[in-house]
């Protein structure tokens, strides 16, 4: 959720866990509040949804502990906040210069007398951490990626252990910034002996940390899960090994407990989230081959989510697998895709390239003709799949040929969505020392040339598989007609829905608009279904629609009630 100021009070939605778990041991206790007296607390959450998961814990964390959120936007009427906590995100250079932004207006509010704290988390602080106080001399605390649970240490200006950076006096901010973390369990007591963190080996640490009773940001009736972080590909571009370190799986338990304590509170829709989702278990015993007859890793995990909602919402609810890498996607692995209940059929599956080249130099693992095979398979073995992907354009060496198998590769796949990002060069990844070579670098306008050039191509595909299934509708049948989608309605919009031909007409009126998507829509990142309905719909509630039309991207619909005319019978008395 890129630059989301975090909402109102009213808007957010606190996840307590099951009444049958056992609490947790009390952490020791903390020196008395030093400075000032802080009781109000705004929350800035920058980047992807494994950042937003983090910044959802912290505010969990911050009001168990009696802070009150409240907005970030100092034109809402509302009373300024005591402290700001901005988690940033450090992955690519506009990324960080759009964090340094925030930081840098919440630190002139502080020197206005708006704001007494500005805590700075997550990814930039993890990152850069010897540069930030350079970069941004107002900030009075930060955390690294690897503790959040310091989040009210920092925000109440609380003594405590801290990781001293060469440019801080004793006098200075404190600094809560593990160097991995095997230091961060180490510190906190987790036993770490004969464990390790380096990949597939089935000894790993695991992901220890804990990501219940969680403030969210989301609407009530969707969620994130995160079911790993880090990442063992170090793909060449990729800054995450080295900000969040290699992969670790949170446990199946663990993951189960957070989907009933989402699902308790109101989620319709779980997004599984991770650097990369194909390889959950790898790392600690739960990998698909561990056992020697597989059924772990990836379908495990499945099952087990989909378990939780059959047990814990009656099976009422979507489950959506995001960030899934291709290298390791097997067989079995898209047969659980398949077979798992209430899974819906879209994957998002990030393939960066489709030339071989620049797989390669990308360091990958996998050829275009892999890709392309995947992604047939997919679609074959699993009706209705939809597929999501993102590529990368400028990468240092492409030449045209490169772009032209790219472009060749999005119109023969026909994505049913894709995003393009520019090469951006980062200091310490191979792509970066790459790209300091004249013969390898890409111009920018060579690069932002490219990238329309692929957009253009994906809004034809898009346009016309959008209004393909609006012309499946038929005006003078608008009951018999038409393709029909569960639609999870998001939000009520401020607009009436204009007249829709035939349906309008014969049913009466447009109605009230509102917004929703369909199973093969992700929340923030695809297009979404605008919905005509007589009747007031809900937030989180899932309406079977047929598809009357569709503008750009987007789809219209109405609910299929509206659409079923009836006709009156005459009472005989």
């Amino acid at each position: 959720m890129r630059g989301h100021a975090g909402p109102k009070l009213s808007t957010l939605r606190r996840t307590r866990p099951p009444m049958s778990r056992k609490p947790t041991k009390p952490a020791a206790a903390d020196p008395a509040p030093t400075g000032e007296d802080v009781r109000t607390v705004a929350f800035v959450s920058l980047g992807c949804p494994k950042n937003l998961v983090d910044s959802e814990k912290m505010l969990g964390l911050l009001a168990q502990d009696g802070l009150v959120p409240v907005s970030h936007d100092p034109d809402s009427g509302d009373d300024p906040a005591d402290a700001v906590v901005i988690n940033t995100c450090g992955f690519l250079e506009a990324s960080k210069q759009e964090s340094l932004d925030v930081i840098h207006e919440a630190i002139r509010r502080k020197e206005k007398g708006e704001v007494k704290r500005v805590v700075v988390a997550g990814c930039l602080v993890q990152r850069h951490r010897a540069k930030m106080l350079e970069w941004a001399p107002g900030i009075d605390a930060m955390i690294g990626v690897f503790d959040r649970d310091h989040v009210v240490h920092a925000v109440r200006g609380r003594s405590g252990d801290r990781t001293t950076l060469e440019e801080a006096s004793a006098e200075g901010p404190r600094y809560w910034i593990s160097a991995n973390a095997l230091a961060a369990a180490k510190d906190r007591g987790v036993k770490t002996t004969g464990l390790t963190v380096h990949g597939k080996d089935g000894r790993g640490l695991g992901y220890f940390e804990d990501d219940s009773a969680r403030l969210r940001l989301t609407p009530r009736h969707y969620a994130y899960v995160r079911v790993s972080e880090g990442c063992n590909q170090n793909c060449a571009f990729c800054t995450i090994p080295s900000i969040r370190g290699k992969m670790r799986s949170k446990a199946l338990e663990h993951i189960e407990r957070e989907c009933r304590e989402l699902l308790e509170d109101g989620a319709f829709e779980l997004s599984l989230i991770g650097q990369d989702t194909t390889s959950y278990g790898d790392d600690i015993g739960l990998g698909w081959d561990h056992d020697g007859r597989g059924g772990g890793g990836l379908p495990a995990m499945l099952r087990t989510v989909s378990g939780a909602i059959d047990r814990f919402a009656g099976g009422h609810g979507w489950a959506r697998l995001m960030y899934a890498y291709p290298s390791n996607f097997i067989d079995p692995f898209i047969e659980a895709v398949r077979d798992t209940p209430h899974l819906v059929k879209y994957i998002d599956i990030p393939l960066q390239h489709a030339s071989d080249r620049m797989l390669a130099a990308m360091r990958r693992n996998v050829t275009a003709a892999h890709q392309r095979e995947l992604i047939l398979k997919l679609r074959d073995m699993v009706p209705g799949m939809a597929v999501r992907t993102t590529f990368i354009t400028g990468f240092p060496g492409e030449t045209e040929e490169d772009h032209e198998a790219l472009l060749a590769f999005v119109e023969e796949i026909g994505f049913d969505a894709v995003g393009v990002f520019e090469y951006s060069r980062e200091p310490g990844t191979r792509a970066g020392t790459m790209d300091t070579d004249p013969a390898l670098h890409v111009p920018h306008d060579i690069a932002a040339r490219r990238k329309g050039e692929i957009m253009e191509l994906q809004q034809s595909i898009a346009f016309e598989q959008a209004g393909f299934l609006a012309s499946q509708f038929d005006e003078h049948d608008p009951a018999g007609s038409g393709v029909q989608f569960d639609v999870l309605i998001d939000k009520p919009l401020k607009s009436t829905g204009r007249e829709t031909a035939g349906a309008s007409e014969v049913y009466g009126g447009a109605g009230r608009l509102f917004q929703g998507r369909t199973y093969f829509q992700a929340p923030d990142i695809d297009a979404v279904t605008f919905v005509q309905s007589k009747a007031a719909l809900s937030p989180g509630e899932l309406v079977r629609c047929v598809v009357v039309g569709s503008d750009g991207y987007d789809l219209v619909a109405r609910p299929l009630a509206d659409l079923q005319k009836r006709v009156p019978l005459t009472v005989v008395r």
